[in-house]
C-alpha cells in the first residue's frame, strides 16, 4: 500500500504566554485516506481547531509546531512560507467556522473565488471568472451567474458557507479540512451543507477531516473518528465500533449527553461534571481523572499511553483496529452501564 493522503505524527503545538506554555497539542497521530472521512471531535479548548491549523501550516509565528504532517507522503512540517503557499488551497483547502469572516466584505464572491483560481493556475481574468460561476452552481447556488457579482452580506448563512466551500474545492485540493462547518446553521440548512460535501467528495475522491463538537453529524458523514480530550487522543476507531462501545469514559460521557428520543421528558440530560483541564499545568496523572467516574488511583499518578485496544472491534484511523487512552478501558461503573 501507497502512503496515506495525510498523515499526522507526534504532533505537538505548544504556545508561549506570559504564565507559561500553553500544550495545546501533545503527541498527536493520526491518517487520512483519500475518499474517506475522519472525524475529530471533543469540548471546546480540546486542541481540534489547532491541529487543523498545524495540518495547514497556519501557526507560522504564533506557535512552536514540532512533528510530522505529511500530505500524499510529501512532508510539510518545515517547509518556508513560499513553497507551503503553493501546497495550500491547490493540494488540501479548509472550510472555517464562520463564512462570514472568511470572505472579505469588499469584494465580490465571484473576485474572491476567481482570484483564489488565478493565483494557483496562473489563469486569466476571463477564465477564473468562469470557474468561479461553475463552482457556485456546483455547491447549488441558484442563478451563480448573478450571484457571483453580489457581495457576502447579500448571502444568507448557508449561501456564504456554500461559497466557502466553492472556494476551497476551486483548485481541486486532494484533501479537505471542515472546521465546524454546520455550527452556525439551522438544522435544515446544516443537513444541506453535509450532504454537499458527502456528494463532493465521492464524485472527487476527497479525503476529508470534519471538525466538530456534534457527534450527530460524526455519526452522519465519517468513517473514522478521533476523540480529543486535553489536547491529546482519548479514543480512536471506525465510527461503527466507537459508538456502539465506547471504550473511554469521556467518550462514553459524550455519547450519553445526547438527547434520546426514549428519554422521559422529566429526566435531565445526563452531563459530565467538572470542567477541562488546564493545558497550562497538566496533571501528572489521566487529564480526565477528575472528571472520571471510575477513576483509581493510578489514575492521578500515571499518564496512560494511547494504546491499541484489542476488544475493541472495527477498523481504526491510525493503522490499528481500535486505540484507547485509559488504564481502565470499556469497564463502566454500575451508573454508566445503566444508561
Amino acid at each position: 500500500m501507497g502512503a496515506p493522503l495525510l498523515a499526522v505524527r507526534d504532533l505537538h503545538v505548544t504556545f508561549t504566554t506570559p504564565r507559561g506554555t500553553v500544550r495545546a497539542v501533545d503527541s498527536l497521530a493520526f491518517t487520512v485516506e483519500a475518499g474517506r472521512t475522519l472525524g475529530i471531535v471533543g469540548e471546546s479548548g480540546s486542541g481540534k481547531s489547532v491541529t487543523s491549523l498545524a495540518v495547514m501550516g497556519l501557526h507560522r509565528g504564533a506557535a512552536q509546531v514540532t512533528g510530522s504532517v505529511a500530505l500524499a507522503g510529501r512532508e510539510l512540517t518545515g517547509l518556508g512560507e513560499r513553497e507551503l503557499a503553493t501546497v495550500r488551497g491547490r493540494r488540501m483547502a479548509m472550510v472555517f467556522q464562520d463564512p462570514l469572516s472568511s470572505l472579505h466584505p469588499y469584494y465580490t464572491v465571484g473576485e474572491q473565488i476567481a482570484e483564489h483560481f488565478r493565483v494557483h493556475f496562473k489563469a486569466g481574468r476571463a477564465a477564473a471568472r468562469r470557474r468561479a460561476v461553475d463552482m457556485l452552481g456546483e455547491v447549488g447556488i441558484p442563478e451563480p451567474a448573478r450571484r457571483a457579482g453580489e457581495y457576502p452580506h447579500q448571502f444568507s448563512g448557508g449561501m456564504r458557507q456554500r461559497a466557502v466551500i466553492a472556494m476551497a474545492l476551486a483548485c481541486e485540493p486532494e484533501l479537505l479540512i471542515a472546521d465546524e462547518p454546520t455550527t452556525a446553521l439551522d438544522v435544515t440548512v446544516q443537513a444541506q451543507i453535509l450532504e454537499l460535501i458527502a456528494r463532493l467528495q465521492q464524485e472527487r475522491g476527497l479525503g476529508v477531516v470534519m471538525i466538530t463538537h456534534d457527534l450527530g453529524v460524526i455519526a452522519r458523514v465519517a468513517h473514522e473518528v478521533l476523540v480529543m480530550y486535553g489536547g491529546r487522543a482519548a479514543e480512536q476507531g471506525a465510527v461503527e465500533a466507537l459508538f456502539a462501545e465506547p471504550a473511554h469514559p469521556y467518550t462514553r460521557g459524550l455519547l450519553d449527553s445526547l438527547p434520546r428520543l426514549d428519554t422521559p421528558d422529566d429526566q435531565p440530560l445526563p452531563s459530565i461534571p467538572g470542567t477541562p483541564p488546564s493545558l497550562l499545568d497538566p496533571a501528572p496523572g489521566c487529564a480526565f481523572a477528575p472528571r472520571c467516574p471510575r477513576v483509581r488511583a493510578r489514575c492521578g499518578e500515571q499518564r496512560p499511553e494511547f494504546a491499541a485496544y484489542p476488544d475493541g472491534p472495527g477498523g481504526g484511523a491510525g493503522g490499528h483496529r481500535r486505540a484507547v487512552a485509559c488504564h481502565f478501558p470499556g469497564a463502566r461503573t454500575p451508573e454508566e452501564a445503566s444508561r
